[in-house]
């Protein structure tokens, strides 16, 4: 059998087309049908295949064989020989075409002004990531998007080629790996030669936006994650209607939302010490009024882990073991302290009785046990 004609080559805006079905086989999740030519890209280099419908029919998946013929998925069979129509899913299309386009802008922007080489690309659903293999300050990483953004500006041809092997050999194209026989070379006027079977715009005025949404350290280089087109549109309008809520909620401007948050942070800060203070005062009081002796067992409720301990090692200054449940009836969260006893074996001893689960060190252990408030004081009070 012949490779499939690749209709999506040429032109990546042809939807709606005509061919003959060469053949049509059950497979495991349905029928795989091979046409003459088809303009559904089939999954491959790091984006997922078209979708669309094959005579009404859904096009579940697209994959490309290693002789070149293309196969579509679909969940009922149609008959060998006939002519059928196929609808592309123009939305996603245009989408991905938004997507990779962009990517080639920036990868090539990338490669000649840091040297950076991209050795990752996956064009996803609702984001795209490009893994290069040097690593981006911010400023850079600004720098690339800035220049990128002016591509698109200058509303600049993108072209699709198919050079001989001479012209091949001298011209300065980029590609993850050695490729062989027809190469498809994608090429943006003055920012990117690229090998590539993926879908493009016709111009870069049509990506609209490239926008770098986040970036980090990845295996000694820099992964980013981009947006294009209609998605970094979606993005901006969630993005700026949360910043208008928070800062009418603040009463400042959007300029002025970082300072009114680190503000805030400034004044939470305060409140948790002041806060923090008052609880101290606080155990202290209630320990005060326990008194002191060999042992107490006490039970609270709303106590973080941290006032439970804290709590816990106020009493145990007055008591020779102190142990503190904290929560409802049934389920408790637990410290037992003490100055002179190993609070391990304490630890053992609730576990092992109440289906718990804790430790610690001699002085301090912490954990959690299911029973009664008056089980677990009488066991207490029979250590």
């Amino acid at each position: 059998m012949e490779p499939t004609k690749r209709i999506f080559d040429d032109s990546a805006y042809i939807t709606k087309f005509e061919a003959k079905v060469l053949s049509c086989s059950e497979c495991k999740n349905g029928f795989d049908a091979v046409l003459d030519s088809t303009a559904f890209f089939p999954e491959g280099g790091g984006q997922f295949p078209d979708k669309g419908t094959l005579n009404g029919i859904e096009v579940l998946d697209v994959q490309e064989d290693k002789e070149g013929i293309i196969h579509h998925f679909l969940p009922s069979a149609i008959s060998e020989g006939e002519k059928v129509s196929r609808k592309i899913n123009w939305q996603q299309r245009f989408d991905f075409m938004q997507q990779h386009s962009g990517e080639h802008i920036f990868s090539g922007l990338a490669n000649s002004n840091f040297g950076a080489t991209n050795v990752g690309f996956h064009l996803g659903y609702e984001e795209t990531t490009i893994d290069l293999d040097v690593p981006l300050s911010e400023e850079q990483v600004q720098k690339l998007e800035l220049l990128a953004n002016e591509a698109v500006y200058k509303n600049l041809p993108i072209q699709i080629t198919h050079p001989s092997q001479e012209e091949l050999e001298v011209l300065p194209y980029r590609s993850k790996k050695k490729l062989s026989g027809k190469i498809r070379i994608v090429t943006v006027p003055e920012y990117d030669i690229c090998a590539c079977c993926g879908t493009h715009v016709n111009k870069t005025g049509e990506i609209g936006i490239i926008k770098i949404t986040a970036f980090q350290n990845y295996k000694g280089g820099t992964r980013l994650f981009m947006l294009c087109g209609k998605r970094a549109f979606a993005d901006y309008q969630r993005k700026n209607s949360s910043v208008i809520k928070v800062t009418n909620s603040l009463s400042v401007k959007p300029e002025e939302l970082c300072f009114a948050v680190k503000r805030l942070e400034n004044e939470i800060t305060e409140h948790k010490i002041y806060e923090a203070a008052l609880k101290k005062e606080l155990f202290s009081l209630k320990a005060e009024k326990l008194g002191t002796g060999e042992k107490i067992c006490v039970f609270e409720k709303g106590m973080t882990p941290d006032e439970l301990r804290r709590y816990c090692l106020t009493l145990g200054e007055n008591f020779k073991i102190a142990a503190v449940f904290n929560g409802e009836e049934g389920n408790y969260k637990y410290a037992v302290s003490s100055k002179t006893e190993n609070c391990s074996a304490f630890a053992k001893a609730i576990n092992s009785e109440f289906s718990g689960r804790g430790g610690g060190k001699p002085e301090l252990v912490q954990g959690s046990c299911s029973g009664t408030s008056e089980e677990i004081r009488n066991f207490f009070n029979n250590l």
